[in-house]
């Protein structure tokens, strides 16, 4: 069979719509499924096209009007040839075999080979298309109006609304799916840093009264002592800065700096006898329990402040809070020459761990890569008494949230020490209801 110059014409039309489509395909995935932090960041080092798909971005249903229109246009007038053609060739019947050549032509060649390759080369291609897409926008930009207004309209018609803002909240899920993404990938240093990824997320969401120390293992000192025994006080304690009480733990009246201390010692010539310590105590600062960890942190920086007392609805002092604390919160526990080396957890053979009661929840996921809940208690001793709803005796065991909880010590009303093994999935199912007890 020769072919006419006419139908020549007619094959390079449609092989040239069919790169027209594959064109459209591969820039629609590309552009959609390029990195918007990496493109960002490359915009922010100068790269204009970055900054153009930047903006493509912020017109996404002018973009996805102009593709679609393109690839459509495109699309049936390739059809449209081919079915012309293999009806001169064949007569009505044509119309089958053009349709099902097309359809393995454009499936192949115009969607699923473009796309594949945009897929593994998003970033890359973007930057390639983004000017030649930004042209076909401007192009096309009437029509796209109107079938916009068409479509938003209908949609009006039937009760859709819609929402055009892209809130904190959605871009705080994107940064934590993306760091959940790659939670079980790289090595030990890129853990360390999506650890502290998610902590840093987390602050807004957790109280200081979660990760402030007991005010039972507070160090306070009673300022109606003599000057003697307060220093002999201080110098025995690990800490730089120290609560100072009147008549009751509740009645915080300074806070003492052993530099503002040693000070007043060495301007009276080494002599304690007559020391004023009160003066040189300073304001001490109050804050509620219900204070979060992000907030907290931007007051100690606004107030250059270091530690504050922390107090309850009814002014009870809970404990005290420090920069440090909630550092840890960040980076993991932060510990120095002069740290009091506090039991806490103790990881055994078999998986399982020893625990005081006292150790934070928080503290105890970070430790040992479990995902206790602590949205109805802080400590570990906090949890089981709100899961078993009664304080048990030593002995005892509990199974919940897929855990096995025995407790090994018990002092007066607090547990102190628990035994903790994480269940198999057949053993936590057959632990029945959370709180069963043995």
């Amino acid at each position: 069979m020769t072919l006419t110059t006419e139908q020549c014409f007619v094959i390079g039309g449609i092989v040239l719509l069919l790169i027209l489509s594959a064109f459209f395909s591969g820039s629609e995935t590309s552009l959609t499924a390029a990195s918007r932090a990496r493109m960002h960041t490359l915009q922010q080092q100068g790269n204009a096209r970055a900054g153009l798909v930047n903006r493509l971005w912020q017109e996404k249903e002018k973009l996805i009007g102009a593709i679609l229109l393109g690839n459509n246009l495109v699309n049936i007038l390739a059809s449209s040839l081919a079915t012309s053609l293999m009806i001169s060739w064949v007569g009505d019947t044509g119309v089958a075999y053009a349709t099902l050549a097309m359809t393995l032509l454009v499936l192949i060649f115009a969607e699923v080979l473009p796309k594949t390759y945009a897929l593994h080369h998003a970033d890359k291609l973007a930057l390639v298309v983004a000017p030649l897409i930004r042209v076909v926008i401007v192009l096309f930009s009437p029509v796209t109006r109107l079938v916009q207004l068409v479509v938003t309209g209908t949609l009006h018609l039937f009760g859709a609304k819609f929402d055009a803002t892209y809130g904190a909240e959605r871009w705080e899920e994107e940064v934590r799916g993306a760091i959940e993404l790659h939670r079980d990938t790289g090595d030990a240093e890129n853990l360390e840093e999506r650890a502290m990824l998610r902590s840093i997320l987390d602050l807004g969401d957790v109280e200081v009264s979660e990760i402030m120390v007991h005010r039972r293992n507070v160090v306070a000192i009673d300022i109606e002592q003599p000057p003697e025994k307060i220093v002999e006080q201080v110098l025995e304690s690990p800490y730089t800065r120290i609560p100072l009480w009147r008549g009751k733990f509740d009645d915080i009246v300074g806070l003492l700096h052993v530099k503002a201390l040693l000070r007043a010692v060495q301007a009276r010539a080494g002599k304690v006898e007559g020391l004023d310590v009160s003066a040189i105590a300073a304001e001490p600062w109050f804050i509620p329990d219900s204070t979060d960890l992000l907030s907290q942190l931007q007051a100690f920086r606004l107030r250059k402040e270091h530690f504050a007392i922390v107090v309850d609805e009814y002014g009870e002092v809970l404990g005290i809070v420090t920069l440090e604390d909630i550092l840890e919160e960040i980076v993991g526990e932060i510990s120095d020459e002069h740290d009091v080396k506090v039991a806490g957890v103790e990881i055994l053979s078999d998986g399982g761990a020893i625990v005081h009661g006292t150790v934070t929840l928080r503290d105890l996921n970070r430790h040992s890569g479990w995902r206790l809940p602590d949205e109805e208690a802080s400590t570990v001793a906090g949890l089981i008494l709100h899961e078993a709803r009664c304080i048990p005796e030593i002995g005892q065991r509990f199974a919940f949230h897929g855990f096995a909880f025995e407790i090994l010590g018990r002092q007066r009303n607090q547990i102190t020490l628990v035994k903790i093994a994480k269940l198999t999935d057949e053993a936590a199912a057959e632990s029945g209801e959370a709180g069963a007890a043995t």
